[in-house]
């Protein structure tokens, strides 16, 4: 239930318009005091992470429609905002909001829980690869509509590259967002991950990165289960951390993207495709991967590219970041 109107220490300080972000939207957000914001890079493990805490705040392993009890407030279709506005403010559960912005791109609340997740840049490209090779006809003229009626984008959606290089290539090289060089066709990789590196000591604030997730899916719910102040039985934990697990999640696929599944040739296969790493390693040119590793060098702070490169408990610091 709401609580008392959190303390806003940052308004929203930078636009992000592309074919599938607006973060203007946030300017119609009315924060609760228990609410939960959930930030990540595409395909960086987003929704990975909402039904995490969706069974956390139900206590239910049960497969639930993620972008109904989930709103997703920056993607500019299928729903208007003022439909999605009036979908979260009707919501009498614990609110985990989805948000693929940067911190300077959201309303920061000192009471709102923020949990950003992350994941190697490389990975997640290759990931977004995917993603993109599975739209639809109908997706792709979704986007070319979005970006041809939004005067500063203004072009239709650039066409996926079949070649997982060449499509590496354009996003370490194109940027579509002023002020950003790279991260087409969407914003800048280094300057999302390190704008949220830069709030890690908040109390309002927890990462997670992707590769911890894999490694030790119980550990990390049960850090964000303390974070958002949930108890748990005992008893149910386990049936919640296999509830969470990538091939839980590719069974349940149906039941957990709904309508969104239709945008893709493979429904939610294609959605949840595999979640592995390092396929960069033999796809990628080794001149485009030399360009990444000098990028995270001068555009991160060396923490953060050690943690973003490999995690948590890789990087050997198991204390909450």
């Amino acid at each position: 239930m709401p609580l008392s109107k959190p303390n806003l220490i940052q308004a929203d300080q930078c636009e992000y318009r592309t074919w599938i972000f607006d973060s203007r939207r946030w300017r119609h957000y009315r924060p609760r005091g228990d609410d939960i914001i959930i930030a990540g890079y595409p395909k960086c493990g987003t929704t990975w992470m909402q039904r995490i805490v969706g069974l956390l705040v139900f206590r239910n392993p049960q497969p639930m429609p993620i972008m109904q009890i989930s709103a997703w407030i920056d993607r500019r279709f299928p729903q208007s905002i003022g439909a999605v506005t009036a979908q979260i403010e009707a919501q009498k559960h614990r609110r985990f909001l989805k948000s693929h912005m940067p911190l300077d791109g959201l309303p920061f609340y000192e009471g709102v829980k923020y949990i950003h997740v992350a994941r190697d840049g490389r990975d997640a490209c290759m990931s977004f690869h995917n993603h993109v090779m599975g739209f639809t006809d109908q997706m792709l003229q979704i986007l070319d509509r979005a970006g041809l009626e939004d005067e500063t984008v203004a072009r239709p959606y650039p066409r996926p590259l079949p070649d997982a290089a060449q499509h590496f290539h354009r996003w370490i090289t194109q940027g579509v967002i002023p002020g950003h060089e790279d991260g087409s066709p969407s914003m800048s990789f280094y300057h999302f991950e390190q704008t949220w590196w830069t709030v890690r000591k908040h109390p309002n604030v927890l990462l997670v990165h992707y590769n911890d997730l894999k490694s030790d899916l119980s550990s990390e719910m049960h850090r964000i289960a303390d974070f958002l102040g949930i108890s748990i039985d005992p008893r149910l934990w386990p049936e919640l951390v296999q509830a969470a697990s990538f091939n839980a999640m590719r069974r349940d696929g149906d039941a957990l993207m709904g309508k969104t599944s239709s945008l893709f040739k493979d429904g939610s296969q294609g959605f949840f495709f595999k979640g592995t790493n390092g396929r960069w390693r033999s796809a990628v040119d080794e001149e485009d991967l030399t360009l990444y590793d000098a990028k995270l060098t001068s555009r991160l702070s060396p923490a953060c590219a050690q943690w973003v490169s490999h995690g948590r408990l890789k990087a050997g610091d198991p204390k909450r970041i």
